[in-house]
């Protein structure tokens, strides 16, 4: 479907994948979008995956409209998405119209007497042409940069948008920003003029780049507010992460899932909730991995599809290491029952590391999955874009309605956490605790349930021991004072 309908806005899918989930259902049809951007920061990819989009999805044909960059640059820039220009332009569904000043003389005043006749006689013949319902403008600055003053430059923005509607075809306009948290547009009218308008941002934080979108005014309807990762994907284009869709109310089961180990079934009062997130947090070497493990392994003994991925160590070590601890990897992958994938931090940006996860479990549709662990991501994001990481992993989990488990290694969970840190155990329905307890001149380690929504649970500390059988919990430790507390 190309269009989605809430109340009276009938609605246009803009072809940009999670973006319609911001917009809860798309663009208003037959407006004027205004996407504004600094340099660099996707807004001729956005134009061009609207027309696209259209043509891919409902064979509906499309005009782009380029005031700056010549349309044989965008042919070639365009072709790593998988956009086949040429040959749309072959078959009648794509049509571009070069309106730059160095090959459109007779668009092109200098002065307060700019006349858009011609211009608008172009897109307007075009569209009649090919039967189009999308058109791309890129971009306004480079349009409005004609005019001497602003007041004839508003004029001619506000008479393209009525043209446009009146036109029954519904359009998107870039526009350019100086900064990525200044004024929306360069010359502070055209967000005013659009009926909606959308921000692409390519923030740098702590020498790590940022790419969000915001939707800043929808005129209308309503929408998701705040910022929202994206990425740019080869053959895909831009593609949104949001954080949280309010609108979505999130089942809840009383039904138990196994953690993988009996006796923290029993701790817990008789395992998981299905459809909840379970935090496990611990210093370096406490048995997160291993926890991780024996979640996905007995995932697999249960009859479920499990995925294991890991930004600590690589498949092969992950295997080796749960071959020591009793549990066949190499079996459950061959079986169909485990997907292992690993992934250093550093190989792909935190929003591109979330669309892969995200696609993983799209394709593999696992009844678990389990992410060791968090805090290799911290090492690549800033505060606000790990924050922004795990309600994104979360929210994506939970509309799968899959049991998740994550591992961190917060040495300090219950006293001066970080807040990053804080925020995943604040959204987790479930978390455990791995400490390391100094008892009679020997370490030892403990296992402890801080918190499990919905449920009671064992409140002691409990020693454990990693043997060739994975963990084995023992006996409450009578006054243990975890060495990390």
């Amino acid at each position: 479907m190309t269009t989605v309908r809430q109340g009276a806005i009938e609605r246009l899918a803009a072809g940009i994948p999670g973006l319609d989930l911001v917009t809860f259902g798309g663009l208003p049809r037959n407006r004027l979008s205004l996407v504004a951007g600094t340099a660099g920061s996707g807004k001729t990819v956005f134009a061009a995956q609207f027309i696209a989009s259209g043509i891919k999805h409902s064979s509906e044909p499309g005009v782009f409209v380029t005031f700056e960059e010549r349309p044989d640059g965008i042919r070639r820039n365009m072709r790593s998405f998988g956009w086949d220009i040429p040959g749309w332009e072959e078959a009648g569904l794509w049509t571009f119209i070069d309106a730059s000043p160095q090959y459109q003389s007779e668009t092109v005043f200098t002065g307060n007497d700019y006349d858009l006749g011609p211009l608008l006689a172009r897109i307007l013949a075009a569209v009649d042409r090919t039967g189009a319902r999308r058109v791309a403008l890129d971009s306004a600055g480079s349009l409005m940069a004609q005019f001497e003053s602003g007041n004839p430059a508003r004029r001619a923005l506000f008479q393209l948008a009525q043209t446009l509607e009146e036109a029954e075809v519904s359009s998107v306009v870039t526009a350019e920003r100086s900064e990525d948290y200044g004024p929306i547009t360069a010359l502070g009218f055209e967000e005013f003029v659009a009926d909606n308008v959308i921000i692409l941002r390519n923030a740098l934080e702590g020498e790590k780049r940022r790419r969000t979108v915001e939707v800043l005014k929808m005129r209308g309807g309503s929408h998701l507010k705040g910022e929202h990762l994206f990425t740019l994907l080869s053959g895909e284009g831009i593609v949104v992460v949001p954080i949280a869709v309010s609108s979505i109310d999130y089942a809840s089961s009383t039904d138990r899932l196994t953690t993988g180990v009996p006796a923290l079934d029993t701790m817990v009062h008789g395992g998981l909730f299905e459809k909840s997130l379970w935090l496990v947090a611990g210093p370096t070497g406490t048995g997160k991995s291993l926890l991780a493990a024996h979640f996905v392994a007995g995932g697999v003994r249960a009859g479920q599809r499990c995925l294991l991925h890991s930004f600590e160590e690589s498949h092969d070590q992950l295997v080796r290491n749960a071959r020591a601890w009793g549990m066949d990897f190499t079996t459950m992958e061959r079986d169909g029952g485990l997907r292992i994938v690993a992934a250093a931090p550093e190989a792909a940006s935190l929003e591109d590391h979330l669309q892969r996860l995200k696609a993983t479990i799209d394709t593999f549709e696992p009844d678990r999955v389990a992410i060791d662990s968090l805090t290799a991501l911290q090492r690549i994001a800033t505060v606000k874009s790990f924050r922004e990481y795990v309600l994104g992993l979360t929210f994506h989990m939970k509309l799968r309605s899959m049991l998740g488990m994550v591992t961190s290694a917060g040495g300090n969970l219950l006293a001066n956490e970080s807040a990053s840190e804080l925020h995943v155990s604040t959204i987790s329905d479930a978390i455990t605790l791995l400490h390391y307890v100094p008892e009679g001149g020997e370490m030892h380690r403990a296992v402890q349930v801080l918190k499990m929504r919905g449920s009671d649970h064992d409140k002691s500390v409990r020693e454990f021991t990693i043997t060739g059988r994975g963990m084995e919990i023992g006996e409450p430790l009578p006054d243990a004072t975890p060495l990390f507390q």
